[in-house]
């Protein structure tokens, strides 16, 4: 961490919003009160001649973020989903930092290209065209298999990625510690665990060997979803920072004019999208992470495809439960149920008063059910809901934070294809499905057979661990020794319930 390095960057921030016209557009989207105008402004009018000067062609906003580089860019991509946070204009300027950012040249990509994959381009491709998306991070072409005439599409990192990101993120964890050090009352925030976070799934997009891997596992994961599809990889053409995919045409998810004309009906689309997202999360526990607009097109029998599997979020099944557990308490409106979930997963400090914490959840769960989803105010909820967490002391949970920032993406996903939609209603048969199938009679004797299994590995090691504890017997008077009961007893029990272990699966599939 170098820190003049970062209050540099920090300082060159504000310069930028101030530079590029940006810093009003920021600040009267988010409504900032005079105070926080106020001081953004001290910060930086002063140093408005350090900020980049960027592409003046683009709006501010984006000028802005595309000047600061790569992880700005992605904070970008976030904000474009939520035009109800941000609104309307600032949403759609924000939209071209999906995938129409400026790229890099195709001398440059097709260099990078023969030195990953180790042979000359010709002998790969017939034809390999201009860029036909950039985004924050890679670029993608489309190209012609030379030995087959089979049509891909190449992703290639850009040049120097690897060390613009590193800038950014150094800077984040800088101003991570300076919260740590001069806000106390943010802690419970946790901003370096959440920096850290954040840091190192997005080192995964730098590997798209790991970006591979992850296209390989989602798409077994989905084979036999109805409506969704992934291009697959063809891994001998893939490597570090190299990957590449069959190709799949279709319209991009937040082009509605030509979704229409096509025939496509946008409410399913809407819906499907919710739904997929909550079926890959709680089935699976695997889910992509990165589901804005750039990242999903439509096919012409109306699939969903999704590209960019460089953020992946993974949830245990214990975590995915207790998520199942608050959505389905939001959904039947039982606010009492979702505080107790959230006490018994320790998601609020013991000392705290449940009915008084259900009591704050109903207010914020009963605006918004039975009403149009285009008469929600979200910046307002969640600016509600982090203020329930404030008060009673809930810290954040980093291995939710990929789940909880998705959903939001989602969910601006789907209103920007139909500003009406419900998403409770929209996932009450999803969550439904997947608490009768995870809590209950059958999954609990699901778990017991899991958990038998794993005490059954002790059995080949019974009767060395017998024979130890005899011997330990006669040197009982050692005090580091353990007692008998209490190193035969693992293995005996997993002698014993090894056989009901295999039973008991064999019974349930």
């Amino acid at each position: 961490m170098r820190g003049p390095h970062n209050i540099i960057r920090l300082i060159r921030t504000g310069a930028t919003l101030e530079r590029t016209g940006a810093m009003n557009v920021v600040l009267d989207a988010f409504e900032a009160p005079r105070v926080i105008r106020f001081l953004a402004h001290a910060l930086g009018k002063p140093f408005w001649w350090l900020g980049y000067k960027g592409d003046p062609k683009m709006p501010p906003a984006t000028r802005a973020l595309t000047a600061l580089g790569p992880a700005y860019i992605k904070f970008g991509q976030v904000l474009s989903t939520r035009p109800d946070v941000v609104g309307d204009e600032l949403a759609v300027q924000l939209r071209v930092l999906q995938d129409k950012l400026p790229p890099f040249s195709k001398a440059e990509a097709l260099a990078e290209v023969e030195r990953e994959l180790g042979q000359p381009v010709a002998e790969i491709f017939s034809e390999f065209s201009e860029p036909i998306a950039a985004a924050s991070i890679a670029q993608v072409h489309k190209a012609k298999l030379a030995s087959t005439g089979e049509d891909v599409a190449v992703k290639v990192l850009r040049p120097n990625i690897e060390r613009a990101f590193r800038k950014d993120v150094d800077a984040f964890y800088f101003a991570a510690r300076i919260v740590d050090l001069f806000a106390p009352g943010a802690r419970r925030l946790r901003p370096m665990e959440v920096i850290e976070h954040f840091d190192g799934v997005v080192r995964g997009e730098l590997d798209l060997r790991l970006e591979s891997a992850a296209a390989s596992e989602y798409a077994a994961n989905t084979k036999d979803d109805t409506g969704f599809w992934l291009p697959p990889v063809l891994w001998s053409l893939s490597a570090r920072r190299v990957m590449t995919l069959s190709w799949a045409d279709g319209i991009p998810l937040g082009e509605n004019d030509a979704l229409d004309a096509a025939g496509h009906n946008r409410r399913d689309l809407a819906e499907r999208v919710l739904r997929l997202f909550l079926l890959h999360a709680l089935r699976d526990g695997y889910f992509h992470a990165d589901m804005h607009q750039g990242n999903l097109k439509v096919a012409a029998n109306g699939d969903i495809i999704a590209y960019d599997y460089g953020i992946m979020g993974h949830i245990d099944e214990y975590t995915r439960r207790v998520y199942a557990e608050i959505l389905f308490g939001f959904i039947r409106r039982d606010y009492k149920r979702v505080a107790e979930v959230h006490f018994e997963a320790g998601y609020v400090p013991a000392h705290q008063d449940v009915d008084e914490f259900a009591r704050a959840l109903r207010a914020v769960g009963e605006p918004i059910f039975g009403m149009d989803a285009s008469h929600i105010s979200m910046g307002r909820l969640l600016s509600y809901l982090f203020e329930v967490t404030e008060r009673f002391g809930m810290e954040t949970r980093t291995e939710l934070i990929l789940l909880q920032r998705t959903m939001v993406v989602v969910e601006g996903v789907a209103r920007s294809l139909d500003d009406h939609i419900n998403i409770w209603e929209v996932a009450r048969p999803v969550v439904e499905d997947y608490i009768k199938q995870s809590i209950g009679p059958r999954a609990a004797l699901r778990d017991f057979a899991k958990t038998a299994l794993v005490l059954a590995r002790f059995g080949p090691r019974l009767p060395t661990l017998v024979e130890d504890a005899l011997i330990a017997q006669t040197h009982k008077d050692e005090p580091d020794n353990p007692g008998l009961m209490q190193k035969v007893l693992p293995a005996a029990i997993g002698a014993f319930v090894g056989a009901a272990a295999v039973l008991l699966i064999a019974t349930l599939g």
